[in-house]
């Protein structure tokens, strides 16, 4: 059960939003970097029976719909009870993302935890999740161990799959009854300030990996929250797994003392200005011959939970000349918006008045209106080997070719850019609605350049309109004192 949840996005993620496979559709359905079919090949490769509940994904937004999210945990709970009976079950391993959360209810992972438990009191449950979960008392009272992606981008989601999976073996076959510690560490950060390749999150990394090398150790992560959720749980946390609970106590604390001594060095990976003078620096480099120069429309990120169409840095490029005097148009990928896309449908080379953007966001920018030519249109456009189906247009004014999607997709790779026929390569600016930059982008990418833009990704915490989150916390709030070990639960 896999989502990031915005809850400064107003859209609330529904069944549309969500790519769900059942029972033995997941069988078919095995992706390369994928914590769920780390899982499931490390315990059918080692002689288990994996008996599969449901999948169920999307790409981050706003948050989920409660009644969806009751459907889906229900099914799952009947499936479970329904194998059980035929069969007792050993062990409940699960892959959760550990951010998801559910309008009007709160946190999603902990209630599908606590109903596990509670249905099975007695046989382990493990669980791999996302590097940006929130933790909270109800996840950590019901499950017997998690683990973390260590990668940020996230690129060792189906090595983590089997490290939940090993976790699993190692308590079924040798008898380990788990012990698990974490360390609430009040200190919430962007994912973009806190990439693996990079300090200090390099160095707190190689940490981790190091202590999961000692006797006793099973399992250690940095969770490193998610900023755009205003919760009561908001946090970094730290989280050990270990075969005596002394073990799993003290690695937590020592873990969390390093992290916290750590907190005044993270920053942006790369370069990052706000609007007009990330386009200032851009269009200088394309004068000193560095192209293609990448912008990232960071305050508006899908891939983090954003609406996907707030306008404000589109129409500051539509509206500066040096855009116009570009060889090829600029690349904007792009805008979440059913009713245009579908305006463009049939309209490929023809000029059009097309409405678009801020259909969800309101409160950040306004919609635009232009003539411009419909230069692609591709119906059920898919990502991740078949989810996520959206009918994609490229519309082109003011010599920028902006994509348009019907669902609510992300832009962290560029192959939706490629399948519009665009080619990246040839382009002297291209802006995605994005935070960091991944190693596909970069294999295009001259120069990289985080836009400091707004929207429900807001790269400025401090701004945000925070209400719920637990003060004193880092860095909305400065000098105070951090006592790891009476924050250890």
């Amino acid at each position: 059960m896999h989502h990031e949840s915005n809850s400064f996005n107003p859209i609330v993620a529904g069944e549309k939003d969500f790519n769900v496979l059942r029972e033995g559709e997941f069988f078919e359905n095995f992706r390369k970097n994928d914590s769920l079919t780390g899982v499931v090949k490390t315990l059918m490769d080692a002689g288990y029976e994996v008996v599969p509940a449901v999948s169920c994904r999307a790409v981050p937004n706003g948050e989920v719909d409660y009644d969806f999210y009751q459907g889906i945990k229900k099914e799952i709970i009947e499936i479970a009870k329904r194998e059980n009976a035929k069969k007792p079950l050993d062990a409940i391993t699960l892959s959760l993302h550990g951010s998801m959360r559910v309008k009007g209810q709160g946190e999603a992972e902990g209630y599908l935890l606590e109903e596990l438990r509670e249905l099975f009191p007695d046989i382990p449950i493990f669980s791999s999740l996302d590097m940006h979960t929130t933790m909270t008392d109800r996840m950590h009272n019901n499950c017997d161990g998690f683990v973390c992606y260590k990668c940020a981008p996230h690129t060792d989601c189906y090595e983590t799959g089997e490290h939940a999976a090993r976790m699993t073996i190692h308590a079924l076959e040798d008898g380990i009854k788990a012990k698990r510690a974490w360390v609430r560490v009040p200190f919430i950060v962007a994912g973009e300030q806190s990439a693996t390749t990079v300090e200090p999150m390099n160095t707190l990394t190689n940490e981790l990996r190091e202590t999961e090398k000692k006797p006793g150790i099973m399992a250690c992560s940095y969770m490193m929250g998610f900023p755009w959720a205003d919760n009561e749980d908001s946090s970094i946390a730290v989280y050990v797994v270990a075969e005596t609970q002394e073990l799993a106590d003290s690695e937590a604390v020592r873990l969390a003392e390093y992290l916290w001594s750590k907190k005044d060095e993270f920053g942006f990976e790369t370069e990052a200005y706000h609007e007009k003078e990330a386009l200032d620096v851009a269009f200088s480099s394309i004068q000193d011959g560095v192209w293609p120069v990448f912008l990232s429309d960071s305050g508006d990120n899908p891939t983090a939970g954003s609406s996907c169409d707030v306008t404000e840095f589109l129409k500051m490029i539509m509206e500066d000349e040096r855009t116009a005097a570009l060889k090829e148009p600029v690349a904007y990928g792009g805008f979440y918006d059913p009713q245009a896309t579908k305006a463009c449908e049939g309209k490929v080379g023809q000029e059009i008045t097309l409405t678009f953007g801020a259909k969800f966001d309101t409160k950040t920018s306004t919609p635009i209106t232009v003539k411009g030519t419909v230069k692609n249109y591709v119906k059920d456009w898919s990502a991740f080997g078949g989810a996520y189906k959206s009918d994609v247009a490229v519309f082109n004014t003011h010599n920028v070719d902006v994509i348009i999607a019907e669902q609510h997709i992300g832009y962290a790779g560029p192959q939706v850019f490629l399948d519009m026929g665009l080619n990246l390569a040839e382009r002297q600016i291209v802006v995605c609605k994005l935070g960091y930059l991944g190693a596909e982008h970069e294999k295009f990418s001259k120069r990289g350049i985080l836009v400091l833009t707004k929207g429900s990704t807001n790269e400025d915490l401090p701004t945000l309109p925070y209400k719920k989150v637990p003060r004193p916390l880092f860095p909305l709030d400065k000098d105070f004192a951090f006592d790891a070990k009476a924050n250890l639960k």
